[in-house]
């Protein structure tokens, strides 16, 4: 699977469990820490957790499992690393403050038309 294609099935299993604002950049050019950044907004710590699993279920069903976990915990922020994609899940005030989409304007955005649906 490329990481493209990676990124479209995180973003699609996002939308499945009504992960709100979700979007996707490519920022292959510009860092060597991923080639897509994932994000999407929980209006929950339960709907945070419910949408990082729906991630994880998702892609460890076409045998690319989570290489690291973050922010479980604390429920603001949880990041999922899998090497060639990083899928970033927030409260809406955890994304607000920490804007990582301003920091990565530079970026491609990637076009998830095809894999979400209209609210």
């Amino acid at each position: 699977m490329t990481p493209k294609e990676m990124a479209l099935t995180a973003a699609k299993a996002l939308n499945e469990k009504k992960g709100q604002e979700i979007s996707a950049v490519e920022i292959t050019d510009l860092t060597t820490l991923a080639d897509f950044f994932v994000f999407a907004t929980g209006t929950s710590n339960t709907q945070i957790n419910a949408l990082c699993g729906a991630v994880e279920k998702a892609l460890d069903e076409q045998g690319i499992p989570v290489r690291r976990r973050e922010g479980y915990r604390d429920g603001t922020w949880v990041l999922l690393d899998y090497g060639d994609i990083v899928v970033h899940v927030f409260s809406k005030e955890a994304r607000e403050f920490y804007s990582l989409e301003r920091l990565w304007h530079d970026g491609k955005p990637l076009d998830l038309s095809g894999v979400l649906t209209a609210d």
